[in-house]
């Protein structure tokens, strides 16, 4: 063989050895066949070695509340973190305001009566419809609303003509600058272009993803339309926050009491109600019993009693002689309870009760 000649390469397909030095292949070719993939580094972030994710060692963490270290998180931030990692599985319809709950205004009410709805409901922005919530338009926002009857109010100043004064000319008298008679408060919504886009969005979109688009398109406000082309409900970017930082309240809202009695026998309780609190509402015939045990509020005794978090409209029977209809709920707490007590049950008891205290009376 010629002393010039390459040796052949290697069966392997590898780097034959050199035949000067005798060395493998050259050290980066070794450093870049062993170094993990971009892909890889980034699986490592969030996989043990034990093959657990990440979001499964955060949940065990925030699960265990006896540890040690159980005090690095404050309840509030315990919450908000559970609130996080099961945000991906909260639904448009969880986070929603359903259809019978929805305040909205029609094109052709007027702007006197969209001001007096606005001041009435305290909300920012109302959506619009033309005949039926199911023909929905937008909506409006009170920021518009005041830019419009701020432009039409405003008084155009006249034009300074240079005049020489008077020795007992008087100053000139103020000119206002705003004349709200000059607002046609009788003119409708439609007709004020004042009319903003909402989103469409089903009620089985995920929350997350909502959010991204509200984000994305700077739309704060949705209406969730159902198979069938009807409004479900209205979904705002306040709605879906929410499901992360719990209730948010400004100072328009208003403090609504947490029990009230609707009806003979008949309390609408917030479910962060104490029981305690509620018993002594409602009267004696009211216990927690055995589910209250280890529970301070209605919506934790519902919870106990089912061991789960239970559906809007489910009704649930967790104390003798009531029933709970739930209100208001999401895949996360109850929000609100109807109790309604069995009067008739609570009299026969009573009638039973008078009975067998007579009859003691004359065996005595």
């Amino acid at each position: 063989m010629n002393e010039n000649s390459q040796p052949p390469p290697s069966e392997d397909g590898g780097d034959a050895q050199s035949p000067k030095t005798g060395e493998g292949p050259s050290r980066s070719a070794e450093y870049s066949a062993d170094r993990p993939t971009l892909f890889e580094r980034f699986s490592g972030l969030f996989r043990n070695r034990n093959g657990s994710t990440l979001r499964e060692e955060l949940e065990d963490a925030l699960a265990e509340g006896q540890r040690d270290d159980a005090e690095a998180f404050s309840p509030g931030e315990r919450a908000m973190l559970n609130n996080i990692l099961r945000l991906r599985e909260v639904r448009v319809e969880d986070a929603m305001i359903p259809r019978a709950d929805i305040e909205a205004v029609e094109l052709s009410t007027t702007l006197g009566e969209l001001i007096g709805v606005f001041d009435e409901s305290g909300h920012s922005r109302m959506p619009v419809y033309a005949e039926t919530l199911d023909d929905p338009r937008g909506m409006v926002h009170i920021r518009d609303v005041l830019g419009h009857i701020t432009n039409q109010a405003r008084v155009k100043k006249p034009r300074r003509t240079k005049k020489a004064p008077a020795a007992d000319a008087s100053p000139p008298e103020a000119t206002p600058t705003f004349a709200l008679a000059n607002v046609d408060l009788t003119k409708t919504v439609g007709s004020l272009n004042l009319i903003r886009p909402v989103l469409f969005v089903p009620p089985s979109m995920l929350a997350s993803d909502l959010m991204g688009r509200m984000q994305a398109q700077r739309i704060q406000m949705a209406l969730v339309i159902d198979e069938y082309g009807g409004t479900d409900g209205l979904v705002s970017l306040e709605d879906l926050v929410e499901m992360v930082v719990g209730d948010i309240e400004d100072e328009h809202d208003e403090e609504t009491p947490l029990i009230t009695q609707t009806g003979e026998g008949v309390f609408v309780v917030d479910a962060k109600a104490e029981i305690d609190d509620v018993a002594e509402k409602i009267g004696g015939a009211f216990s927690g019993g055995e589910h209250a045990e280890s529970v301070d509020t209605i919506g934790g005794l519902l919870f106990n009693a089912l061991g789960r978090v239970p559906s809007r409209g489910e009704v649930v029977q967790a104390i003798p002689g009531f029933e709970f209809h739930v209100l208001d709920a999401d895949p996360r707490r109850v929000k609100r309870v109807r109790i309604v007590q069995d009067l008739r049950g609570e009299r026969r008891k009573r009638s039973a009760t008078a009975g067998q205290e007579e009859q003691a009376e004359h065996g005595a």
